[in-house]
């Protein structure tokens, strides 16, 4: 029976529908819709991310990667012509595979040149709000979350303080690993969960360590970078930045992800030269940020697994 969509005639509507309902919004705002590749010569360079890859064939002269996202291309465009865009495509990530997982899953992203993280996390609620009804903003500083519920200042704290918390409240086994490894376990296991009451919760100031392509900036006696995510009743719904615009920081910051890579036994990526040198000519100050569609529609049909909105997961494609 696995001939069989994984979805029901009623979701596949749903998203249809949902599709429309997006694209409405961004033409209403004047967004440009694009397109970029889905095959692209540089993968992502992030260890925590592993693309898919396409060995190389008749056209393929080299083997491309499947993109984990279209921020690359987009910023390229941004780069261009300096305009508003958003695109909804399909996206790749591997060994991502669980109940809000799919290592094939439909992403909408875009970008706004002139609005800091703030303004976009707004039009974010905004698109939200028109897909799931009324509800309350709340907005928490990461820093905050971990004085507030766990008692413990993550920009601050060694290590072994955050592992102290960790093995207090979980049962972590012989796990072992850097700051942010434990950052990551203590916000997934213990913060996320205390999420869900706030029903719209916006994450914002990261670490620097997890600032990945945002800009850094002080706050108070620390440096953090720009970057929010959002949880909407618990789940991780989208991750947004103020973009970083520095070609040699970007450039410094690829290498320090192959070299984190290297550490982890994982394969370097290749720089993705294309974009540093659409950096160097110039990407205007903007604020980014990518939302999982296929999640989006499990919370308007109200689903707890992400096979029951695709049309075939990927065990069925």
């Amino acid at each position: 029976m696995d001939w069989q969509p994984t979805a029901g005639i009623g979701r596949i509507r749903a998203r249809a529908a949902l599709l429309c309902k997006l694209r409405q919004f961004f033409a209403a705002r004047g967004i440009l819709e694009v397109e970029t590749p889905l095959l692209c010569v540089s993968g992502v360079t992030d260890p925590a991310i592993e693309p898919l890859m396409v060995e190389q064939g008749v056209s393929l002269r080299q083997p491309r990667y499947l993109q984990t996202s279209p921020e690359y291309a987009m910023k390229r465009l941004l780069a261009a012509y300096g305009e508003s865009v958003f695109q909804i495509g399909k996206a790749f990530r591997d060994g991502e595979v669980g109940a809000r997982h799919n290592p094939e899953f439909t992403l909408l992203e875009w970008y706004r040149p002139g609005f800091g993280q703030h303004q976009l996390m707004d039009e974010v609620a905004d698109l939200v709000r028109l897909c799931l009804g009324e509800r309350p903003l709340h907005k928490r500083s990461y820093r905050q979350l971990f004085l507030d519920l766990l008692e413990i200042d993550p920009c601050t704290a060694s290590i072994d303080q955050l592992q102290a918390v960790a093995r207090e409240q979980l049962d972590p086994g012989s796990l072992s690993g850097d700051r942010d490894l434990w950052l990551d376990l203590l916000m997934s296991h213990l913060i996320e969960p205390q999420l869900a009451v706030l029903g719209m919760c916006f994450v914002y100031d990261y670490p620097a360590s997890q600032a990945a392509l945002s800009c850094l900036v002080p706050a108070d006696d620390v440096i953090v970078g720009q970057r929010f995510e959002l949880y909407v009743d618990g789940m991780e719904l989208a991750n947004g930045y103020f973009e970083l615009t520095d070609a040699a920081e970007q450039r410094q910051r690829f290498e320090q992800d192959n070299l984190r890579r290297r550490e982890h036994g994982l394969s370097e990526r290749p720089l993705d030269e294309r974009l540093l040198a659409a950096m160097s000519h110039g990407l205007p100050s903007c604020s980014g940020v990518a939302l999982g569609v296929d999640r989006l529609l499990m919370l308007v049909t109200g689903v707890s697994d992400i096979r029951e909105v695709l049309a075939f997961d990927w065990e069925r494609s």
